[in-house]
């Protein structure tokens, strides 16, 4: 029913992803982590959390007109070395190299996109399966508010709780699908099947993402965090934090106050020119918002 991705490797990466250009060393200074270098699970358990909590899911330099490459060294520089931070492919990749710098075994997928609904999205969402002494593993450092904190083991009703949180695994015919508990019920994350994917299916859906009006990265600035016990998410001025027992709380930002909170929220800090930038790109999106059909990731 389910057709595994290629097996046999031992963390070796695929000849078609190259990590060697990346510095293991500087990348685990990036996300504060200074523990045991190997392959096992509580170390991969360990390596998402200090990722999701350093590295801000966030398309802030798309939405100021920048590209989005996925080559290793720029993901590297931009996510690295300037300590910015990034949306699914982006993450994900990263992540990926680091892992099998470490010696894991990863196989990167492509996944649809749910948010409580099950009408067919692109794939359009990266996520990565880890095999751990026979066992697999859903990984994800790139989601952002309602994503995992720590892997998940893939295998039908497999549950992670994290803090106030809890997710689980279930089949929906040809599918994984990945879900979280809310106080109303289980809300459905993304979905995905276990094939092969290659760099070129991750710029094909990257594209998409980065460039299609009816992208829900495009014209608009996003921003989001989950930790233990809150989450929260920004679109434009428009600010939400989620609590575990259902309530939101919705605030309208003033143009001033969107860089103290993109720093003291999400931990995201604009250079000196980039804050009126980005007014200016708050202000035209507004300017240009037109009603059209629902927006897909």
């Amino acid at each position: 029913m389910h057709h595994a991705p290629p097996a046999g490797r031992t963390g070796a990466a695929p000849a078609e992803w190259d990590t060697t250009s990346l510095d293991l060393d500087a990348y685990l200074r990036r996300i504060g982590y200074d523990g045991p270098r190997t392959a096992t699970t509580d170390v991969l358990r360990s390596l998402h959390r200090a990722h999701m909590s350093a590295i801000r899911f966030t398309n802030l330099d798309l939405f100021l007109g920048r590209g989005v490459p996925l080559d290793l060294p720029s993901l590297q520089h931009k996510l690295v070395a300037r300590r910015r931070g990034g949306y699914c492919f982006e993450q994900n990749l990263l992540f990926a190299a680091a892992l099998e710098r470490l010696g894991f075994t990863v196989t990167r997928l492509l996944a649809r996109i749910r948010r409580g609904s099950t009408t067919v999205r692109p794939r359009s969402h990266a996520v990565l399966l880890v095999d751990i002494d026979g066992r697999r593993l859903l990984a994800d450092a790139g989601f952002g508010d309602e994503g995992l904190i720590e892997p998940i083991g893939l295998h039908p009703a497999a549950q992670s709780s994290v803090g106030a949180w809890t997710w689980r695994v279930d089949v929906d015919d040809e599918e994984w699908v990945l879900r979280s508990r809310r106080p109303d019920g289980w809300f459905d994350v993304f979905s995905l099947r276990l094939e092969r994917h290659f760099p070129v299916d991750f710029e094909t859906s990257n594209f998409y993402t980065a460039h299609h009006p009816r992208s829900a990265f495009v014209g608009k600035l996003l921003a989001q965090r989950g930790d233990d016990h809150v989450r929260h998410a920004l679109t434009n001025l428009d600010l939400t934090t989620q609590h575990p027992d259902g309530r939101h709380e919705h605030r309208r930002l003033t143009p001033g106050e969107l860089g103290p909170v993109l720093h003291d929220v999400f931990g995201l800090t604009l250079a000196g020119h980039e804050e009126p930038q980005l007014r200016a790109a708050l202000a035209t999106a507004t300017a240009e918002a037109r009603p059209t059909a629902p927006a897909t990731l």
